[in-house]
């Protein structure tokens, strides 16, 4: 499946790579205390020496604006693949319910009192089960239609929500109330150096594996009769790519909670920039998401200061228009194919 252009791959590349540049800069330079741009360079640079200024772009925002590109780039990812798993536009890692799922395991095993060794497995069997309970709902008669995945992948999200609330309601301990809201609205206030090392690492492995794997991930574009016929055993290899879909999710919920619409909205415009080859579409889907999500961290820490939004609540607001939209295109899309 060939590029659009090597040479406009390049360029969406640039382009893509000068605006994280900048929103990242401007996120260090942003916020409730204002630094001038060269005082944020010479920080960057260690000219600064020590003062409130380099405390606050090192220890502060830095690993924040880090974590936000780590996070948005993995949740771009994920949604990439995923839509090339069921074959449907409207695959996310927030709407199938996977990042639900992840959430929801996350807060149950800090409910319980569990080491933090043990949350990001709980949001890994959390969002394997939400996963699993999705894809058997929308898996009917051997075909999925987008209506059953939507439906289904809905059902699953109210029923983790109302878990999730339930254990709100009924937990008594401060600490509690705090993580559940965080895993429920998503933020990025929690980030700390040491906070990044995992997540880096398991979306680095995972993009790296995920682009080994573009030739059989194009393949399964054709239809699954036509991956078969080309060699592909559809069944393993979506098993194994869910598996890691779920591990890299779980990880980025963990650091993040549940962050929605950015592996929606990220895929379709890198698709309409370089095409559905993923041995680039994954590389820009990348980019982009870690740009998205830095601007986006930057608006919710901005725009209402000194209050700050939720950048989970920010990414919804602007992720359901496009839900909406795709929902609308798709309806058009089969009235004109009947």
């Amino acid at each position: 499946m060939p590029l659009k252009s090597p040479l406009r791959f390049v360029l969406v590349t640039a382009v893509l790579a000068a605006v994280l540049v900048l929103g990242a800069v401007f996120s260090l330079a942003l916020g409730s205390a204002r630094i001038p741009v060269p005082d944020v360079v010479r920080a960057l640079t260690g000219q600064a020496g020590t003062g409130p200024f380099t405390t606050i772009v090192l220890d502060v925002r830095l690993p924040r604006v880090l974590l936000a590109a780590v996070v948005g780039a993995g949740l771009a990812v994920v949604g990439t693949v995923l839509q090339a798993l069921v074959r449907n536009p409207l695959a996310d890692p927030y709407l199938l319910g996977i990042s639900s799922g992840a959430s929801t395991g996350a807060v149950v095993v800090v409910v319980l009192g569990v080491s933090a060794v043990s949350m990001p497995f709980g949001a890994f069997v959390g969002s394997m089960v939400a996963l699993l309970v999705v894809y058997s709902m929308a898996r009917r008669g051997g075909s999925m239609t987008t209506g059953r995945l939507v439906l289904a992948g809905v059902a699953v999200q109210y029923v983790l929500s109302a878990l999730t609330s339930l254990l709100l309601v009924t937990s008594s301990d401060t600490q509690h109330l705090r993580a559940i809201l965080f895993w429920t609205l998503g933020g990025l206030g929690q980030a700390r150096w040491h906070s990044l090392t995992v997540p880096a690492l398991v979306l680095l492995v995972g993009l790296v594996l995920l682009l080994a794997l573009a030739r059989p991930l194009d393949l399964l574009l054709v239809g699954e009769e036509g991956a078969t016929v080309l060699g592909l055993d559809t069944a393993k290899f979506r098993a194994a790519v869910f598996v890691l879909a779920s591990l890299v999710t779980a990880v980025l919920v963990t650091v993040s909670g549940s962050i929605g619409f950015v592996g929606l909205m990220v895929p379709h415009a890198a698709r309409m920039a370089v095409g559905a080859s993923h041995r680039a579409l994954l590389p820009v889907a990348a980019l982009g998401g870690a740009a998205f999500l830095v601007l986006a961290d930057l608006a919710a820490r901005t725009v209402a200061a000194p209050e700050e939004i939720p950048v989970g609540v920010l990414t919804a607001l602007t992720g359901g228009p496009f839900f909406l939209w795709l929902l609308r295109r798709g309806r058009r899309t089969e009235g004109m194919a009947e």
